[in-house]
């Protein structure tokens, strides 16, 4: 009996649309990683997973160390026209036996947010992670004092599925309350047209 409910193992690819590329993360991209945060020292937000710029070379080891164990897949967004860094994105908590992955770690700089690039990004890895993997389920979690990414969330039609508190360590040394949210393989139609009616009308 096969231990894998994906129809395709989740492994390292390449995405592309809407003028966004995800690429696989790899130790080359440290220095464009350190300049998207730069754009709006994303790294004194206490409430996200945006290294400072001396630890980006280990946020990028620890995931590629992730995505050697199987449970992560990491990128780097990029331009497609310029190639410059954007910002990163990951599926992560990848449970191969009930087909369940998670899509997360995502930052861009403060230039590029509340554009077309999450709406891109999201279409891109909800589109591969249903139809090409074959996800019986893609969830999400944020801290429960992130509202903005909880908008950003629910916008794409994600159910909330509920907090599990004390449940993350900050880095100031508090510890976060965890909102999850999850869509499931019959859900995903409607939201693939709304993500598509979205970037149609140039709408982030």
């Amino acid at each position: 009996m096969s231990t894998s409910q994906f129809k395709q193992a989740p492994q390292p690819t390449t995405l592309e649309g809407h003028g966004v590329r995800l690429i696989p993360l790899t130790p080359d991209h440290a220095d464009g990683l350190r300049a998207a945060a730069a754009d709006g020292a994303l790294w004194n937000l206490r409430i996200t997973s945006v290294p400072e710029p001396d630890q980006t070379e280990a946020y990028i080891a620890t995931a590629l160390n992730g995505r050697t164990e199987g449970h992560m897949l990491p990128f780097a967004v990029t331009d497609a026209a310029s190639g410059a860094i954007l910002g990163t994105t990951r599926y992560h908590d990848i449970v191969p036996v009930v087909a369940r992955l998670e899509i997360g770690y995502t930052w861009y700089g403060r230039s590029h947010q509340r554009t077309h690039v999450n709406t891109a990004c999201k279409l891109m890895l909800l589109e591969h992670a249903f139809e090409t993997l074959g996800a019986a389920v893609v969830g999400w979690r944020t801290d429960n004092y992130n509202l903005a990414s909880q908008r950003a969330i629910e916008r794409l039609g994600a159910h909330r599925d509920g907090i599990i508190r004390h449940h993350v360590l900050r880095r100031d040394g508090t510890v976060r309350d965890t909102v999850m949210y999850s869509l499931l393989a019959g859900e995903w139609p409607e939201v693939r047209a709304h993500l598509r009616y979205q970037l149609q009308r140039g709408r982030a």
